[in-house]
């Protein structure tokens, strides 16, 4: 049973009972209850600061596993990034290097990744520095990768170009060295008939006439015939990147100018045709126009001792024929 509350009513000497209007009642209920909504708010506002709901819950472990995530690719991008490096080390120091070609300069390599700001739409997120960086790694690996694949396309064509380059080198003797012998070396040599100190820009093989004269190298026969420069018969041979070979006091010529020779064919035969006093082959080697003492290029048909004495043989050599 409820309790009532009474006071005393001096006028009829009588206690009454205290009867509250509704509003009061409201009032004091509102402030007997008020200290407990109190608490209550608080603790909803506290449970809701520091006690995840599932669903919060949820979405804070995808983050994490994000997170996580993100942490491993952007190792495999260092690793990656080390990788690329290193490849990019050696096609600078060791590939272009074989194959005589410039380093690709590091302004190329790094070229498109800086300027206008082509991340502004990731901006503003919670982890915008994390996805901004991992995507700027991303671009410059794509960037150096896209140059890298380049660079490996042109050494691959330097491979090929060196392939033809060693086939073309003129490299071997005009004629086998046990059917013939350097009779006069590169140098000033006493001419024969003119009775003086010339240059001789070349070697000068003795053999009988008759005797087969090969290409000493791949190439396209640039010159074959006759003209009043003093070879006589002769041919010339263009091997490509610089070189040109030259046989002159030719007997018989059997090659035409346009030509493919590759090295070891018969393009002609000794004679004694034009300024000379006797059969033999007179033979240069020219380089970006200039010659260019012989012997150097007679490595791929010797043996390093008959190399050693096809040098000493064609310093001590007298007079030329031609």
């Amino acid at each position: 049973m409820a309790e009532h509350k009474y006071r005393f009513n001096p006028n009829t000497l009588n206690f009454e009972r205290i009867r509250l209007s509704g509003w009061k009642k409201i009032k004091r209920t509102s402030l007997a209850l008020a200290p407990g909504l109190l608490m209550g708010t608080v603790g909803i506002f506290l449970a809701f600061q520091f006690i995840d709901s599932p669903k919060e819950a949820k979405l804070r472990q995808e983050n994490q596993r994000l997170l996580a995530e993100y942490d491993l690719i952007n190792k495999q991008l260092g690793e990656m990034e080390n990788v690329l490096g290193d490849i990019e080390q050696r096609d600078d120091n060791v590939y272009r290097v074989i194959f005589e070609a410039d380093p690709i300069p590091n302004t190329v390599r790094m070229a498109g990744i800086g300027g206008v700001n082509r991340y502004k739409d990731l901006e503003g997120f919670a982890n915008s520095s994390l996805v901004i960086e991992t995507r700027k790694r991303l671009d410059r690996i794509a960037k150096q990768m896209v140059v890298q694949s380049r660079s490996l396309d042109e050494v691959g064509e330097l491979v090929m170009r060196k392939q033809e380059l060693l086939a073309s080198i003129p490299s071997v003797e005009p004629i086998p060295s046990d059917e013939t012998r350097v009779s006069s070396g590169f140098g000033e040599r006493m001419h024969p008939i003119y009775k003086i100190e010339k240059p001789h820009m070349g070697l000068d093989f003795t053999s009988p006439t008759g005797t087969k004269i090969h290409a000493t190298g791949d190439g396209r026969v640039s010159f074959a015939g006759y003209n009043a420069s003093g070879f006589g018969d002769h041919v010339v041979i263009d091997h490509g990147f610089g070189y040109e070979t030259l046989y002159g006091h030719m007997s018989k010529i059997t090659v035409r100018e346009g030509q493919r020779v590759k090295r070891g064919d018969t393009i002609g035969e000794v004679g004694s045709t034009g300024l000379s006093t006797g059969p033999h082959l007179h033979y240069e080697v020219h380089k970006d126009g200039v010659p260019v003492d012989p012997v150097n290029f007679l490595f791929n048909s010797l043996t390093p001792e008959e190399y050693a004495r096809m040098v000493e043989i064609s310093r001590n050599a007298g007079q030329s024929l031609d």
